[in-house]
């Protein structure tokens, strides 16, 4: 009944809106199309990207662009993210988009935070950056604060229900997120910058533009950040150095090279989340421990530390370092006909997810008896810490032919890429003031009996990914209808190893259909999977007259499974060996596909856009972490499917007397069609739920006023009830927050020039809120369908961060 009534009121909202916009449409028919209002078309060198042309600051504050796509897409550009807080992320500038669900762990951007699109979770969603993909090679993670120093971040465009054909993704069943630098400029320029605010918020920013030079062929930049901040709770900050280049290079008219250097280097004590019951019982303020709890001095006899609980803050560490390394070329090999070829090298480095573990000395799982404390005795049982390290060497190219024949433009390219992914998890020593004795736990690690050092685990992931796309675009009927005819033939295949650890390998003896656990083993192990799918694009778009047009899409997407999927995981077993034999996963895990259909209308001059979009979902064998109930054992079990729809409104207006605006609306609803198989005899009651973490109704409203010298823009956000649960028995309250970016643009002197002093406040009413920080299966004890029943699982949650302000002076030298 809710289905078919959100169904009604979506075509109704979409019909409404169709009408008043061809009423409009007919009144202006005659009049000529408005060039000067941006417009997004394919890149010119790098794969997978889009970029403006025209005034970008004309149409909805900078949130929205004219875009002829045959599907679902939003795109905000520079002039609306250079107003925001120099410090904040990409999901802090997409949040106002349709269909974009984003909270942040703080307001300054530097703790990072998490996306759902449509439902879809950030490790559903294929990021690039430049057209180089950014998602975790091995769980599809996505971290925002790590990518590109705001200042230099010229679109970032949102494909909410499939990727775009190019991109290099192997996980994106839900849609896609693209970043693009800004080149160089032509002219030399120094910008400084500085940041002050809350929380002992301070940062500069440098960039450097050569301008032009090598007969006007060639420009360069280089930036470098220095930021850091407190967290709003608990005690701790953040600490961030960044270095962003770029060249380019036009060989000539036809020739053209790109490239880019993004490197980032983070040191950031975690926030705590919370459940319920430690939100009711500790308060909003509830965090890491402040002090530390000394451990025994080491002596003779048998002595026992004790872990502390939450850790000390000093411990709650997430450093890491990366770099995004990439050249795009396009280059003109015949009559119509252009090569674009783009090689890439992802490198990361860094850790997360300490704990202060304790180790019994004589009974070390591998290698026997050692003296951890150094006491002379292997009596004790010591308290040390310990981090789950990853260590990634991703390089790739992606590859392109073009041409155009007739009213055809045909493309084929080649996406290939080969990932290392080490994960280990080292153990050192506290040091007497609580902190880790190495925070990137390089060195002095605990070592076993032979030398070789403890690991919680120790995986080698090679994943090696190769796509090949085709893709036909037609115009038709004098350029008034245009069919995208496209298909993308994936292959994945993952190479997990697992090294002996003392985690060890579950086992289990099966008889008559009853797991009896066994003791672990402690052995390599190896399991390899291979994926392989055919994905067709099918788009449409017919223009009505020359403001506005109607489109379609349908598409498959596709996501291959993460690799912890094939791991004794630290959150589950999902492997195990059985009645003595190989190491397998306890459950065959298929990969997710999707299959979207979008269908819309768009309005677009250079007074108002506005866009409509209806899409259905029909997502196939969705993945979850669950634990049998009879045995225990954990699983990644196949959820099966989910169906969805929704309605995402979208509109900015141009300019009048200063003023200019943009709102968006979604509707949306998933629910489940299956219920989750925990054992052979029971299953959980999901089928109809709705699936967790997915807001039912969201808004967003920006207005701006810019007159000469003086700009202020009021921004809101309305994020509906969600569940917490697939069981739907935990809900998270809806919210809204409200900001305030202003500013005032000094007259130039001299050399000095552009000076603008920026005043940005976040969540100006000091609104509390939380949003969950995973799906869980079910929030209360629950009979099963069949026998046994599921015991309550608890949701932790994140806090929304209290009111934030602070002021930037920023100055060019020309």
């Amino acid at each position: 009944m809710k289905s078919r009534l959100f169904c009604k009121t979506a075509t109704a909202l979409a019909v409404t809106v169709l009408a008043t916009g061809m009423v409009y449409a007919q009144q202006t028919a005659d009049q000529p199309k408005e060039e000067a209002a941006p417009r997004a078309k394919d890149d010119a060198v790098r794969l997978g990207t889009i970029t403006v042309v025209g005034s970008s600051a004309k149409l909805g504050t900078g949130l929205m662009i004219n875009d002829d796509s045959v599907k679902g897409r939003s795109t905000l550009t520079k002039a609306a993210m250079e107003k925001e807080l120099a410090t904040g992320n990409v999901l802090q500038s997409i949040a106002q988009l349709p269909g974009v669900s984003t909270y942040n762990y703080d307001a300054t951007g530097l703790f990072g935070g998490d996306v759902s699109i449509r439902g879809f979770g950030s490790d559903q969603i294929g990021f690039t950056v430049n057209g180089v993909p950014v998602n975790d090679s091995g769980g599809y993670a996505f971290y925002a604060q790590e990518m590109i120093d705001k200042e230099n971040v010229c679109t970032a465009s949102v494909a909410q229900g499939s990727p775009e054909l190019e991109s290099p993704h192997s996980g994106a069943t839900g849609g896609s997120v693209s970043l693009i630098t800004c080149d160089p400029t032509d002219q030399r320029r120094v910008r400084v910058s500085q940041t002050l605010g809350g929380l002992n918020l301070n940062r500069t920013f440098v960039r450097v533009d050569s301008g032009r030079f090598a007969n006007d062929m060639a420009k360069v930049f280089l930036s470098y950040s220095h930021a850091e901040a407190d967290k709003w709770k608990g005690v701790g900050k953040a600490k961030k150095d960044h270095i962003d280049a770029g060249f380019s290079l036009d060989l000539n008219e036809d020739n053209h090279i790109l490239g880019s250097v993004l490197y980032n280097r983070m040191v950031n004590q975690n926030i705590y989340n919370v459940s319920l019951a430690q939100l009711n019982a500790n308060g909003y303020g509830y965090d890491y421990a402040a002090t530390f709890t000394p451990l025994k001095t080491p002596g003779p006899g048998a002595q026992t530390d004790v872990a502390q609980n939450p850790i000390y803050y000093g411990m709650a560490l997430n450093p890491f370092k990366n770099v995004i390394a990439s050249v795009s070329g396009s280059f003109k090999i015949a009559q119509d006909t252009y090569l674009k070829v783009q090689p890439y090298m992802w490198y990361g480095f860094g850790n997360g997810g300490w704990s202060q573990t304790i180790l019994t000395e004589s009974t070390m799982p591998i290698g026997g008896a050692v003296d951890i404390n150094g006491d002379g005795d292997t009596l004790d049982k010591v308290a040390v810490a310990r981090a789950s390290v990853t260590k990634t060497n991703r390089p790739g190219v992606t590859g392109e032919i073009s041409t155009t024949m007739g009213n055809h433009y045909l493309k084929v390219g080649l996406w290939y890429e080969r990932a290392q992914h080490l994960q280990t998890q080292p153990a050192v020593k506290i040091n007497a003031d609580g902190t880790p004795a190495d925070i990137w736990l390089q060195d002095g690690c605990i070592k076993r009996a032979d030398g070789t050092c403890y690991e919680g685990r120790n995986t080698k992931t090679i994943s090696t990914a190769y796509q090949v796309y085709l893709n036909d675009q037609i115009t038709l009927l004098n350029d008034r209808a245009f069919l995208n005819l496209g298909l993308r033939l994936p292959h994945v295949e993952r190479n997990v190893t697992n090294y002996a650890n003392e985690t060890g390998v579950p086992t289990y003896t099966l008889a008559n259909g009853v797991y009896t656990a066994g003791p672990r083993i402690y052995q390599d192990f190896n399991i390899t999977r291979s994926f392989n799918e055919v994905l067709p694009q099918l788009g449409a778009r017919f223009n009505l007259n020359s403001q506005q047009h109607v489109f379609l899409n349908v598409s498959k997407n596709f996501r291959a499974p993460p690799n912890y999927a094939y791991m004794v995981s630290s959150s589950g077993v999902y492997v195990a060996s059985i009645n003595g034999g190989a190491v397998q996963p306890l459950a065959e895990v298929k990969p997710e596909t999707s299959v979207m259909i979008d269908a819309g209308w768009r309005f677009q001059s250079k007074d108002v856009s506005i866009s409509a979009t209806v899409y259905q979902k029909d997502f196939k064998n969705r993945q979850v972490s669950a634990t049998d109930p009879n045995t225990q054992v954990s699983t990644y079990v196949n959820a099966g499917g989910t169906k969805g729809h929704g309605l995402e409104l979208e509109i900015g207006s141009g300019v009048y007397n200063g003023f200019s605006a943009y709102g968006s609306l979604t509707l949306q609803n998933e629910n489940m069609k299956d219920n989750l198989r925990l054992s052979a005899a029971g299953a959980l009651p999901t089928a109809g739920k709705t699936f967790a973490k997915v807001p039912d109704k969201m808004a967003a409203l920006s207005v701006q006023y810019e007159q000469g010298p003086i700009y202020a823009r009021f921004k809101g956000k309305f994020n509906g009830a969600q569940y917490a649960d697939l069981m739907n028995q935990e809900r998270v309250p809806s919210y809204s927050t409200f900001d305030l970016d202003a500013g005032y643009k000094f007259a130039n002197w001299g050399f000095v020039k552009n000076p603008q002093l920026r005043l940005n406040i976040a969540n100006i009413g000091n609104k509390q809120y939380r949003s969950a920080s995973s799906v869980i299966t079910n929030a209360a004890a629950t009979p099963l369908v069949g026998t046994g029943s599921q015991s309550a699982s608890t949701e932790f949650y994140y806090l929304g961060a209290p009111r934030f302000t602070s002021l930037t002076f920023s100055v060019d030298f020309e």
